[in-house]
């Protein structure tokens, strides 16, 4: 089930457990996902949604009011939003995680000489390190946009071994009118991440 949730606030707690029968070997037996705020002008308070898997296997986040825009009727400060999510992740001693993948959607209606741009940036809190990705779109277009970011196994930066870390995951849209002045705009829909080893979340024993 969704759970709407609000900026600066302790929105969703989720603990996610597989029998022991079928625990999958390099992946803890349990997994907390703590969202402790959801802040930026692309999630206003109440405009995010969040659900966890049953099965440890991903969380999705749910925006209703994500949109960057430019051109005509638009504000000097429409052509980009943004939204900063901060998350706990509790799980087993022994084990420790990093981000593989992160999928996007939304809608993207962009005139021609328009352009648009969506950004992710993965970090803990307190390292310097982490990991960013771009994804960059064209006018004419009107259509649903799809975008992955993937790194590889060794590009993986993983929370350091026996501490607790916040995650951080901010997200950008940024749309660019070009020499048109008819609208052009951005959506964003939704985001998923796993919690798993496909590709997604990574873990590793300490």
């Amino acid at each position: 089930m969704l759970k709407m949730v609000a900026a600066a606030a302790l929105v969703v707690s989720a603990v996610l457990t597989a029998p022991a029968a079928h625990a999958v070997p390099d992946v803890p037996d349990f997994v907390t996902i703590d969202v402790v705020t959801v802040n930026g002008s692309g999630c206003p308070a109440g405009t995010a949604a969040v659900a966890a898997a049953d099965d440890r296997t991903a969380f999705t986040v749910t925006y209703s009011d994500y949109l960057a825009q430019a051109g005509q009727g638009s504000s000097p400060t429409d052509f980009r939003k943004n939204c900063q999510l901060n998350i706990r992740v509790t799980y087993p001693q022994g084990f420790t995680f990093g981000i593989a993948q992160a999928d996007y959607r939304g809608f993207v209606h962009l005139q021609a000489g328009a352009t648009s741009t969506e950004k992710g940036n993965y970090y803990f809190q307190g390292m310097s390190q982490g990991a960013s990705r771009s994804h960059n779109f064209s006018g004419p277009k009107s259509d649903n946009w799809q975008a992955t970011d993937r790194a590889q196994v060794s590009e993986i930066v993983y929370a350091p071994c026996g501490e607790v870390r916040h995650l951080n995951i901010n997200t950008e849209l940024r749309v660019n009118a070009g020499s048109s002045k008819a609208a052009s705009f951005m959506t964003m829909d939704s985001t998923d991440s796993s919690v798993s080893t496909k590709y997604q979340f990574s873990w590793k024993r300490c």
